[in-house]
């Protein structure tokens, strides 16, 4: 459509009316005064039509008022018709640059970019009355998008929600209330609804089966954490059973297989949709969980099977730390106040107090600025001040400077962790650093630094930015490299050996391989002869030892808490490896949400997960086979700690490190682990019954012979352990009727069953 073209001004100044001067032939161009149009003197009020007889003074003629269409714009004599009272079609509403003219509405004006939803409602609508004055407009030089009056929107949408035009690719402006819930984002945490992700709550007739039990058939129902399967009752006065109670949290993959085995169903006559039931469509879901338990659910229907499977899994990779379980579980047997100050920093300090002064406890860290990753208080050299103890975290990466680990009161030497000193490719050094380190040994000792990386990833590190100490820095020091995998190799090699055991279709040569292959009892044999290296540098040595990786949070706590187990005999006792655990791996700042996210099914792309603290469990259940009367607790507890790392009920191993957990308010509204474990009901479930106490140190045996495979753990869901657990619980009951002769009968003969030569030669050492 071809619009009026504009008109230019007279020379008499006139408005840009509908009504101005316009060339014609042929015809006599009426006075000014009667064409509706003024802007001249004598006519003050442009824009109304004014009657004028043949020789009268338009002067004298009476002006009506102005109409509210006009408005008197910026500048003497310069008049701005308003927009919405065009006569002509409206322009078209495809963005334009702005500043670029617009045809149709008289006098050359400005636009700005506008879509159909900004365009003003008199160039949409039919002409009709005037609209009256709605406020000021925008002026020509703003976008449209960032200044526009309500009156120039189709719908006007809140004052807190800019409107977006249609199609524009710029980006949303965030309104705090509203928009989408975004799935693991903080400020979702409390505002998310569970029943979002919920497709299908409640499914009849499915059928479970796990590996060596019966398949079981009942109700399937999903809630927000869990996942429950009731049988059906065996009449109509028996109420059903539970045979399921998963927490969704638990399921580390999901896998589908839907069929379909009747595609064709004639319409119903009462116009109600097929049933895919009657079609004979069925769908199989595989749940792959974190404590390596294999399910199987068979669901009828092909919509309820796909349904289930994607709340399932919607459900499992909510992220969002205030979203767990464990800030909704509320026991009625226990406070939230319980277990969370069952071993304060303090109590373990006043004991190394009794013995040396040469140790304080400081709070520099008391509101983690020195470090993000270490507690609030940590143990350090008495004659290092807090000035000194922050320049040195500056020095250490992550700001992980020396702390006291353990102190070994037999001799008075101590145990140190850290993380790698940031000494660069220039070699730079920290006098704070050097102090601190100097004061820990007295005149004449010296002490090993054993580095859990090799000495060539040590030197990369250094072109990057990290390194190690220097021998003319630290010269009463002596560096020992003793590599660790940590990361994506210790995650594929758990992997690789949940993937061999879960192959019951293999002969034993191909077992054999497939064993070695992975390479997992290697990284158990590295990790117990690193942690008897260091026990046996401060034991037998009698030198002090500082132990490091890179970060200083994985391979370096589980040499620190492994080589305590074999030293302290307290460390060996139900309550005292529940304090290690708090000390050295939790309030260390082991990273349990990052490495746990994922286990050995996941189908994610590996990120930063890593079995670090099963590879602790791992060990340490090696040295209770070795030493089958030494350690108050058995594998009952080992199992439970490491379902518990990877999905809990209880907050003790939420989050990364302190500083996470006190955002979080953990201690606050989550119940503690520990306090859950020393209930009188709970706690004996958890005790070795053949527990003697042993003051000595435990040198556990390290030779090929010796490591085997923890096949309670990894073959716990494949193969029946009924005998065993029968056996085990004879003893129990022999060692509770109070008969010795029995007790020590039953002893022997276990400890000749789950010892073997090499481990008794080295203790008797």
């Amino acid at each position: 459509m071809i619009y009026p073209r504009a008109q230019p001004p007279s020379r008499t100044r006139l408005g840009a009316g509908e009504g101005g001067p316009k060339k014609t032939q042929g015809r006599k161009k009426k006075p000014v005064g009667a064409t509706g149009v003024g802007g001249a003197a004598g006519v003050p009020y442009p824009g109304r039509a004014v009657k004028v007889e043949p020789g009268q003074d338009p002067a004298a003629v009476p002006v009506p008022p102005p109409h509210p269409a006009v408005q008197a714009a910026p500048g003497p004599g310069y008049l701005k018709p308003d927009i919405r009272r065009a006569r002509s079609p409206a322009p078209s509403c495809r963005p334009r640059r702005p500043g670029k003219a617009v045809r149709g509405i008289g006098r050359l004006q400005a636009c700005t970019p506008r879509s159909p939803a900004c365009t003003p409602r008199s160039l949409l609508a039919p002409r009709g009355p005037l609209l009256a004055p709605q406020g000021p407009r925008s002026h020509p030089e703003v976008p449209a998008r960032t200044l526009r009056s309500p009156a120039c929107t189709q719908r006007s949408p809140p004052a807190a929600e800019p409107e977006q035009p249609r199609g524009s690719r710029w980006p949303q402006v965030p309104v705090p209330g509203r928009g989408r819930l975004r799935r693991g984002s903080a400020a979702a945490g409390t505002a998310m609804e569970f029943a979002e992700l919920i497709k299908t709550a409640t499914v009849e007739s499915v059928l479970l089966s796990c590996a060596g039990l019966p398949a079981v058939k009942g109700t399937l129902c999903i809630t927000s954490h869990h996942l429950l399967l009731s049988s059906c009752p065996g009449g109509d006065s028996q109420p059903g059973t539970v045979e399921l109670w998963l927490l969704i949290r638990n399921v580390d993959a999901v896998e589908k297989r839907v069929q379909n085995l009747g595609w064709y169903q004639p319409p119903r006559t009462n116009g109600s949709p097929r049933d895919t039931r009657l079609a004979g469509s069925s769908g199989t879901i595989t749940l792959r969980c974190k404590d390596l338990k294999v399910l199987q659910l068979e669901i009828p229907g092909m919509e309820e099977c796909l349904n289930i499977a994607s709340s399932i899994e919607a459900l499992s990779s909510v992220d969002s730390m205030m979203m767990m379980y464990p800030f909704f579980y509320r026991p009625q047997s226990l406070k939230l106040e319980e277990g969370w100050n069952l071993f304060p920093l303090e109590r373990y300090f006043q004991q190394i107090a009794s013995q040396t002064s040469q140790w304080r406890l400081s709070d520099v860290n008391r509101d983690f600025t020195t470090c993000p990753t270490y507690p609030p208080a940590v143990i350090v050299p008495a004659a290092v001040d807090d000035d000194a103890l922050r320049k040195a975290a500056r020095f250490r990466q992550g700001g992980r400077f020396p702390v006291l680990s353990y102190y070994h009161p037999k001799n008075g030497t101590v145990m140190l962790r850290s993380s790698q000193p940031l000494t660069g490719p220039n070699r730079k050094r920290c006098r704070e650093d050097e102090m601190l380190l100097g004061m820990v040994l007295d005149e004449g000792e010296r002490g090993f630094i054993i580095d859990t990386r090799s000495a060539q990833a040590a030197k990369q590190a250094r072109m990057t930015g990290g390194g190690t100490e220097p021998k003319s820095s630290y010269p009463r020091w002596r560096r020992l490299h003793r590599p660790l995998e940590r990361g994506r190799p210790l995650q594929e090699s758990f992997i690789k050996l949940v993937e061999a055991c879960n192959d019951t279709s293999i002969n034993m040569d191909r077992w054999l391989s497939r064993l070695e292959s992975c390479r997992w009892l290697s990284h158990v044999k590295a990790a117990l002869s690193t942690a008897c290296l260091a026990a046996q540098c401060m034991d037998r040595e009698e030198a002090s030892v500082l132990v490091h990786g890179a970060e200083g949070t994985d391979t370096t706590l589980l040499v620190t808490a492994l080589a305590q187990v074999i030293l302290d005999p307290s460390c060996r006792t139900l309550v005292g490896f529940q304090g290690l655990l708090e000390r050295e791996w939790i309030e260390a700042g082991h990273p349990f949400h990052l490495r746990c996210a994922r286990s050995a099914y996941s189908h994610a792309r590996l990120k930063q997960e890593a079995p670090l603290f099963l590879l602790f469990l791992d060990c340490v259940w090696q040295l209770s086979r070795q030493f089958p009367f030494s350690l108050e607790f058995g594998e009952h507890l080992l199992l439970t700690l490491f379902d518990n790392a990877y999905a809990s009920d209880y907050g003790t191993f939420l989050c990364n490190n302190e500083k996470e957990r006190c955002l979080c308010k953990v201690k606050e509204t989550t119940h503690s682990l520990w306090a859950w474990l020393n209930q009188p009901g709970e706690k004996k479930k958890y005790l070795n019954p053949l527990y003697s106490h042993n003051a000595l140190v435990i040198w556990p045996s390290v030779e090929p012979q010796s490591i085997q495979l923890w096949q309670g753990l990894f073959f716990r869901w494949i193969r029946s352990s009924q005998y065993l657990d029968e056996a085990w619980a004879e003893i129990e009951r022999l060692v509770e009727g109070n008969k010795p002769p029995v007790k020590e009968s039953a002893g022997n003969r276990l400890s000749r069953s789950l010892s073997d030569p090499a481990a008794r030669t080295e203790n008797e050492r």
